[in-house]
């Protein structure tokens, strides 16, 4: 039997076989992919009914606890940090006053009013107890801390101190470094010496960091640690060449070359 093509008919290429094939298997792997998801959201619509109460108590419970922070914020929180705020301007006050007082014979007890309060106003350290929780009865701690260490309480001292959590650039080192001066009045400058890296490490700046380089270096003599006290006092010496401090490290570097 004869076989003709028709006018301007063309056999179909390999090539364009090919692409049938595969036009015809996405078309089915489509077909396949919508018919999984109906399927799955079918599933879904189905477990969403079994479960309704369920989800509602949870989308109600979760409203609840972010209602209750809000309000705990509001109406607790706030309140609190403005009544310690209130409360610890008199107690700076009276730390400030102890502080800049040129009389030595009743700086102490300027210090204990800081500390205790007077006149119906609350002391460093009922704030730091009744408003532990609040920025206010942090900074509480701190300045109890550094009263104590004026009035040569050492551990109170340490204890306020420790109690005392800041990441600001300036109080931070201050408290760890004020720490290492409780120690070394107790005669433990091993403790001294590490409170003192600490605080030389913190936030590296030009007011706090010499200072407590030279402190480390002191003490690190005082323990016959001369490697680690030449350490410090050239870091000083070199990085903070501008500070009063650096003037004195001399007198110590040497002491710690010679003990080498």
């Amino acid at each position: 039997m004869a076989t003709y093509n028709k006018r301007g008919y063309k056999p179909k290429t390999k090539k364009e076989k090919e692409i049938e094939e595969e036009i015809e298997v996405g078309e089915s792997t489509t077909a396949e992919v919508f018919e999984s998801l109906d399927q799955g959201a079918s599933r879904t619509e189905e477990w969403v009914e079994k479960n309704q109460k369920p989800i509602l108590y949870g989308i109600v419970g979760i409203l609840v606890v972010v209602l209750g922070y809000l309000a705990y914020t509001k109406f607790v929180v706030e309140p609190n940090e403005m009544e310690a705020s209130t409360e610890l301007s008199q107690a700076q006050e009276n730390f400030t006053t102890a502080l800049e007082t040129t009389n030595t014979s009743v700086q102490d007890s300027l210090y204990q009013v800081a500390l205790t309060g007077s006149n119906g106003k609350y002391g460093l350290l009922d704030i730091a107890d009744n408003y532990g929780s609040t920025k206010a009865g942090n900074l509480a701690h701190y300045y109890a801390g550094m009263s104590y260490l004026e009035i040569k309480d050492y551990t109170k001292a340490i204890e306020h101190l420790q109690d005392f959590n800041a990441d600001d650039m300036i109080l931070a080192p201050l408290a760890k470094g004020a720490i290492g001066d409780a120690f070394m009045q107790l005669n433990q400058a091993d403790e001294a010496l590490g409170y003192y890296e600490k605080a030389a490490g913190m936030n590296p700046n030009d007011f706090t960091t010499p200072r407590f380089l030279l402190k480390a270096g002191v003490a690190a003599i005082e323990l016959g640690q001369n490697d680690k006290a030449i350490k410090h006092l050239t870091k000083l010496k070199d990085s903070y060449a501008d500070s009063d401090y650096a003037a004195q490290a001399d007198l110590y570097l040497g002491k710690a070359q010679a003990g080498n």
